[in-house]
């Protein structure tokens, strides 16, 4: 139901604003991966921990604002931005992107394909 995708999409949202990549990848099954641009797969609890240390590595202030979500079926699609300041360069960043996850009866996220605009961020990144 929406409510249900509502829920996810508040605790996946705190989850990352939360700054302990550890809560990200408790949204997931542990057998869960994460695709991040066609890249490769990152698997499991602690694979998905990895991705969400990465960012909070480059991105220490990083913030991230769900811009909605939406379901068919076993499937969602969760749209996001996040804004922040880049570690090394300290610019700003204003990034767009979505995840597609594929979630079970428990509205666990089974699999994820995140996109976001890597040329734009390498832009901003660089100023």
């Amino acid at each position: 139901s929406q409510i249900q995708l509502d829920d996810l999409a508040k605790r996946y949202t705190e989850a990352w604003n939360s700054k302990v990549p550890k809560q990200v990848a408790e949204m997931h099954i542990a057998s869960s991966s994460i695709t991040i641009n066609h890249g490769e797969p990152s698997k499991g609890h602690a694979g998905i921990t990895e991705v969400a240390v990465g960012f909070h590595t480059d991105v220490p202030d990083l913030e991230l604002c769900c811009d909605g979500i939406r379901g068919a079926g076993s499937h969602a699609v969760y749209l996001w931005t996040f804004t922040g300041h880049h570690a090394e360069t300290g610019n700003p960043l204003k990034v767009e992107g979505w995840e597609e996850w594929d979630l079970d009866e428990d509205m666990k996220i089974t699999s994820s394909l995140g996109w976001f605009d890597a040329e734009e961020y390498a832009r901003q990144v660089a100023g």
